[in-house]
């Protein structure tokens, strides 16, 4: 047999070469969906049909959200009301929330640099901290008045305590050893705050503002029970009365959805600003 017909009898007897089959990629937003959607057709099934049931299936929350938002389908007193309602609450969470950052932090740096400020004020605080948001809703109002400042004082009370103590550890838990070796490159006692305790606490000091804010929404509700005319937490309460529990759901979406919106805008900040730290990419 000769060298070609050789070569050709190999050929035919290596099997060919088969190209693996690329993964298919899938978007990050797919896994988010899941479960959503699987507990609204849960909730679809579960409702459909009811007449008398008090709680609505999606498609009736989805239409009244819409009239919420928009109106042109009940045409009633919350028809097309949602952006004045949202712009209301919005305000009073942020007006609350940084009213208890302005005071939390700065005062949570001290406590955690100095043991003198923790005997003094720390047993206080930790006293005043199991108290729950809803017991000092008649003295708020006393303290206050009927309105939004009291629904602020409510919002700032509850998201104080948590934006404090995570600043509190964040400092205590600051390594020894780098504010040594800053010491021994010659940095000077006054800069070490700003240089390595305060960036070493930011990762802690941020998980606070996030948690902070994300209570600020769950306050809400209760923050408006003050007598505020406007505001979704408000709205809600007045459904709540109407028996509308459509409304009420509505208003639970909204909610949540301006709730992760602002969470992810506090997430895009702390990366930003804590670019030189991986895990907060």
């Amino acid at each position: 047999m000769d060298t070609a017909s050789g070569s050709a009898a190999a050929t035919e007897l290596t099997p060919a070469r088969v190209e693996p089959a690329r993964a298919i990629a899938v978007p990050g937003w797919f896994y988010s969906l899941a479960l959503p959607v699987v507990l609204i057709v849960a909730w679809q099934l579960a409702t459909v049909g009811k007449t008398y049931s008090l709680i609505p299936p999606p498609s009736t929350v989805v239409l009244t959200a819409w009239d919420y938002a928009f109106g042109g389908i009940r045409n009633d007193t919350y028809s097309g009301t949602f952006a004045a309602n949202a712009m209301a609450s919005i305000t009073r969470v942020f007006a609350g929330f940084f009213v208890a950052m302005v005071i939390a932090i700065p005062l949570g740096l001290i406590l955690g640099r100095s043991l003198l400020a923790r005997r003094l004020i720390d047993p206080t605080l930790q006293f005043l901290r199991p108290i729950p948001v809803t017991a000092w809703l008649p003295l708020t109002m006393i303290l206050f008045g009927l309105g939004p400042p009291a629904t602020i004082a409510l919002i700032a009370l509850g998201t104080f305590f948590p934006m404090l103590l995570n600043t509190v550890d964040g400092v205590r838990l600051v390594e020894p050893r780098l504010i040594e070796a800053a010491e021994m490159l010659g940095t000077p006692k006054a800069a070490i705050f700003a240089r390595v305790i305060l960036p070493a606490a930011s990762p802690s000091i941020f998980t606070g503002i996030r948690i902070g804010l994300g209570l600020a929404w769950v306050l809400l509700v209760v923050g408006e029970m003050t007598g505020v005319p406007t505001g979704l937490g408000a709205n809600i309460m007045d459904a709540r009365q109407l028996s509308r529990t459509d409304l009420v759901i509505s208003g639970m979406i909204y909610i949540g959805i301006l709730g992760f919106l602002s969470d992810r805008i506090v997430m895009l900040i702390g990366r930003r600003a804590l670019w030189w730290n991986p895990n907060a990419r």
